[in-house]
This record gives C-alpha cells, structure tokens and sequence, in this order.
C-alpha cells in the first residue's frame, strides 16, 4: 500500500496490459486519510474499556456509546450493557454517559437513583453545551442547527430548553418567531456538512442580522477534516464507499458530501453490504470511514475490493491529525494507584 500526502487522483488511471495492445482501466481503491476513529470516539470506548476492566461487568452505558453497531456489540460482549433510560439501570449501579452527551434532566435523574455516573461525552460537544448555558444566561433565544432525533442535539437543548428553538432548514428558519430578533444566538450539532451549517448560518444572519455565534465554529474538527478529504478526492472517484452505521450522523454527511459533488456514494456498515452492481463500469473507488467507525472495517472492505480486481490501493492523506483528549477523573481516579502513606 503507498502512503501519498495530498491528491494522487491525477495519477494516470489507465496502463497498457498485454491484452493484445488495448488500454484496460486499471482498477484502484483510494484510501482517504484523515478517516475512522476521531479522539472524541476513541476516548469514550477507553472508558467503557477501561471501566470493564477496572469495575468488571457489568458496567451500563446510556444510549449507545458511539453510533457504530460494530463498536456497540464488541463492547456488549465483554460486559457492556446498554440501555435507553436510566430507569433500566440497577439503583446505585455504575453508568456511563454516551460521547453525545446528556441533558441535565438527565444528570438530575441520576442523582435520584444514587448512580455512580462516568461522563464520556466529548469534550467538542460539551463546549456547545457550556455556550447554550452561558448565551441563556445573558438573555439570548436560542436557535440550535440540528437534527431534531440526535440525541447530540436532545442534550444541547436540554441545557436551556425554555429557550432553545431547533431548525434543520432554511424554510423553518424562515417561519422563526423570537421575543426579540436583536437578542437571537445561534449553536449548531458537531457533526453537521460543512455546507449544510453555511447555508443554515447564512439564512439565520439574514433573518436575524445581529444575531450571535459562538467565538468558534461548533462543527468538530474530524467531522470537517473527513468532508474535506471527500471533496478533495471525490472528482477523482467513480464511487466513494462511506464506512459507518446508519444512525451515524457524520457518516451520513460524507455520502452527502459526495453525492453534492456528482461522485455515488454508499454508507455501508460492512464489506458485505456492498452490492456488485455498484462496481459495475468503476475504476476508481474511493473510501472513507465515519468518526465512529474502526479501521478494522475498513480493512475489510479493501480486502473485498482487492478481491474484486481493484489491485492498486494509494493511501491519500489530505491533512494531518493529531487530536488526543484526556480521560475523565472518575475514571484517572480510579486507575491511578493510591498513593503510599508518609512515614512517620
């Protein structure tokens, strides 16, 4: 496998085989890279890891911990036991938060059954939730940009819910009714396109020219950086394959990406969810993979593809990545060793 930093899809896409001198298109996968696991994914299946190991099973987890079924089974199998609400958990047992973070609604009704909670929501979407707290605090109507079903965006609107309207396209914001349009902020869902949030943004600033934002973009940097390799590599792709499971919300946005710019696209959770037909006539596929979604996946889809003669496979990395977050203190506590008593 060759490792290419930037674009390869202006490599030649034919060779001459001997097949009686006629050109035959040589069959090839691209590998986009940022893809997969961002930090925010990775640290939440640590902790459910880390608890399994350290508490034993079984340990709950609210929600699935990140939405790939792959991810959710595995950590079922060593003991995990996922739940929908935390009137399923035992009173007083231990509970884990998803990676897309809860509402206080929530952390109230933990309290109220003694559980011992471990948060491991990521850090990106708490910073969204501290800004929904501190622009109710100040006065603002809310407007949140999401997916009304994700439980992302049940959290975030949790925080301030008197106050908090959600929109997911320019006609709802268009119909928007506010106490006071001078007095309007806007947050957005971490894992939204890139293009989906500018056009919401831009039909919220025109409805509402002093509205406010948040001093950074809230979509999550993994979310941007696995549409950016889409785009730069799309055009030279007859097919983009998207690792991820149906519920994932940034996998989803990737085929969207994709299919924007005129490329197929397909999300599929697994090499046996593609279908033969789509490979008919293509040259080039392209893959990728959702933030949730192992490489292990993803490995397996390449050796699918080599299977079916698509023989050149070019790791093509658009930008590097480097993010790490730290682990929450429930579980640094409990994994750090007690210190030794001072002698005397």
């Amino acid at each position: 496998m060759t490792n290419t930093l930037v674009d390869p899809v202006a490599a030649p896409q034919e060779n001459q085989e001997s097949t009686g001198g006629t050109a035959t298109a040589t069959k090839r996968v691209l590998l986009l890279k940022p893809r997969g696991f961002c930090a925010g994914v990775v640290r939440a299946i640590d902790i459910v890891q880390i608890a399994l190991d350290t508490f034993g099973a079984p340990v709950y987890v609210r929600k699935e911990i990140v939405h790939n079924s792959y991810v959710v089974n595995d950590l079922a199998q060593k003991g995990a036991i996922f739940v929908n609400e935390l009137d399923e958990v035992p009173e007083g047992a231990r509970v884990i938060y998803s990676a897309h973070g809860v509402s206080p609604a929530v952390r109230q009704r933990a309290k109220e059954r003694n559980l011992k909670v471990i948060d491991a929501t990521c850090p990106l979407v708490t910073k969204v939730h501290l800004e929904a707290i501190k622009f109710a605090k100040q006065g603002y109507s809310l407007v949140l940009v999401g997916h009304r079903d994700h439980e992302e965006v049940e959290g975030t609107q949790g925080e301030a819910p008197t106050v908090t309207q959600v929109v997911s396209t320019p006609a709802e914001v268009d119909v928007l009714v506010v106490p006071d349009p001078d007095k309007v902020a806007y947050l957005t869902q971490t894992t939204l396109s890139l293009d989906e949030a500018g056009t919401m943004i831009e039909a919220l600033k025109k409805k509402f020219p002093n509205i406010a934002g948040p001093h950074a973009q809230d979509i999550c940097y993994a979310t941007e950086n696995r549409q950016t390799a889409v785009k730069n590599v799309a055009h030279g792709a007859d097919l983009v394959l998207v690792v991820g499971s149906r519920n994932s919300s940034n996998s989803n946005r990737l085929v969207e990406v994709s299919m924007n710019l005129g490329t197929n696209s397909h999300l599929i959770d697994k090499a046996q969810d593609i279908e033969p037909r789509w490979l008919e006539g293509v040259a080039t596929v392209a893959i990728t993979a959702g933030a949730s979604a192992p490489e292990i996946l993803v490995q397996e889809v390449v050796q699918y593809l080599q299977g079916k003669g698509y023989g050149s496979v070019e790791e093509v990395e658009v930008m590097p990545e480097n993010v790490r977050f730290g682990l929450p203190p429930e579980i640094v506590q409990a994994i750090t060793p007690a210190r030794p008593a001072a002698q005397a």
